[in-house]
């Protein structure tokens, strides 16, 4: 099934494979608000309901897959790359950073949607140039980002790429704020753990930037590569990581999975190569929901003693860089 639907005033489009079935707003930076797998009855992204429509369109990260460009922080809303300074509004005043980017409210066209019997497509696409003063005041570059969305009997993939459009080499940054619902499919928050493909915690100062230290995981934060640690109905939690596959059903595996224990049942948010860091944040801990955010290069690698080693890239000219995900439940 795919189709086109109203969802709270916001044009969207619906579309549904196997067990799965997705919402996509495209609009809002073509965020993917909900995602829920209907033979386990769970709801696998946190979905706006009808009064908090407001909220999205005003925090749209903290719903669904909300795209970061560039991810997390920029301290002082500034960095310098090949001699050109970028320079961004400050949006933390009390932290004097930018963060989370622009993409996530600009609105997106759907270019291309399709379905055959295996899966639906929808592919969506957003143009920066000078004509689109949001994005290109403080990142002058023309440049194509094409986020697709795959819906399968296995779940969603989605894919996000860029290219450059412009004459000069591109910085690129990226990531997903991604809160899953915890509790996804019936129990208590104590039901449910949460395992990453965490390595080191990077060590955050007061402005949650890093401070260059990366340190070994705290007894707390190891139980993310093991057993599995409750992430809601808890303490805060704001932390960065550096990424380590685990190890799960005896295969080695790059992303995050929550689990209900009492069931079984899990969710699977799979990365690929181009995922270098994580931020860990369950919003104060009150809130049925926790966000692994996979990023492509730490919080403020342009401005780190060497970038490169930080997932910082560029994109030449004519090019192009993507990134991909798996998220599914069984």
């Amino acid at each position: 099934m795919l189709r086109t639907v109203d969802f709270h005033g916001l044009k969207a489009v619906e579309f549904s494979k196997g067990d799965y079935t997705a919402l996509l707003v495209p609009e809002m930076g073509a965020n993917l608000v909900r995602l829920a797998n209907t033979r386990l009855g769970a709801e696998i992204l946190r979905t706006p309901g009808a009064d908090e429509i407001e909220v999205f369109k005003s925090r749209p990260q903290v719903f669904g897959l909300p795209i970061l460009f560039p991810p997390n922080r920029i301290a002082d809303g500034r960095y310098t790359f090949e001699g050109r300074t970028y320079q961004y509004p400050i949006t933390i005043e009390k932290e004097q950073n930018y963060h989370h980017g622009v993409l996530k409210s600009e609105a997106f066209i759907v270019s291309k949607a399709r379905e055959t019997a295996e899966e639906v497509m929808v592919e969506c696409r957003y143009y920066a140039n000078a004509g689109n003063d949001a994005v290109f005041r403080d990142f002058p570059h023309e440049f194509k980002c094409k986020i697709t969305y795959w819906l399968s009997a296995d779940g969603l993939e989605q894919e996000v790429m860029f290219s450059n459009r412009s004459k000069m080499r591109m910085p690129i940054g990226v990531g997903f704020h991604t809160p899953l619902c915890i509790p996804f499919a019936g129990g208590d928050a104590a039901d449910y753990v949460m395992r990453v493909a965490v390595g080191e915690q990077v060590e955050l100062s007061e402005r949650n930037l890093p401070t260059g230290r990366k340190l070994p995981l705290s007894e707390q934060f190891s139980k993310l590569r093991h057993e599995g640690l409750q992430v809601t109905d808890c303490e805060p939690i704001e932390a960065g990581f550096t990424l380590k596959e685990i190890d799960v059903d005896g295969k080695s595996f790059r992303g995050a999975l929550v689990e209900n224990r009492r069931t079984g049942a899990r969710i699977f948010y799979e990365v690929d190569s181009q995922t270098t860091y994580w931020t860990i944040w369950n919003n104060g801990g009150q809130v049925p929901y926790c966000c692994p955010e996979p990023q492509s290069w730490t919080t403020n690698a342009p401005n780190l003693p060497n970038p490169s080693a930080e997932g910082f890239r560029a994109v030449a000219p004519g090019e192009s860089w993507r990134m991909v995900f798996h998220l599914y439940a069984r």
